[in-house]
């Protein structure tokens, strides 16, 4: 299996255990439980993680580099709000339940991407 596919079975499985983890942890974030809208978000996730990401940190990069790289999290609860606004199986309910599923989906994705370097 090429590395390119591989990366992003894992980016994909990585989201889909973060997304569930902030699900279960935020009162203000719900997500559909159906299993083919959590795919389906899962997946959307994904591609926004893989294509718009690199772009809004470039546009970002001068606030990341001021912030020693906390602008990250602006970065990651950016594209946690389009996601919102592209699914209709996604609710973030404020600004609070969006900072704190950042933050719990940015850590997941931390510690995965650890563990999978170490293996």
């Amino acid at each position: 299996m090429s590395k390119l596919i591989k990366r992003i079975i894992i980016l994909f499985a990585s989201n889909l255990i973060a997304l569930l983890a902030a699900d279960y942890f935020i009162d203000g974030l719900e997500i559909i439980k159906n299993p083919e809208q959590i795919i389906a978000v899962t997946a959307i996730f994904t591609a926004l993680n893989i294509f718009i990401k690199p772009i809004l940190k470039i546009i970002l990069s001068p606030i990341i580099i001021i912030t020693l790289g906390l602008g990250i999290l602006l970065v990651n609860a950016v594209i946690l709000k389009t996601l919102d606004l592209l699914s209709n199986a996604v609710i973030i309910n404020g600004i609070e339940s969006l900072f704190y599923a950042t933050l719990i989906i940015s850590g997941v994705n931390i510690i995965i991407a650890v563990f999978n370097r170490k293996s």
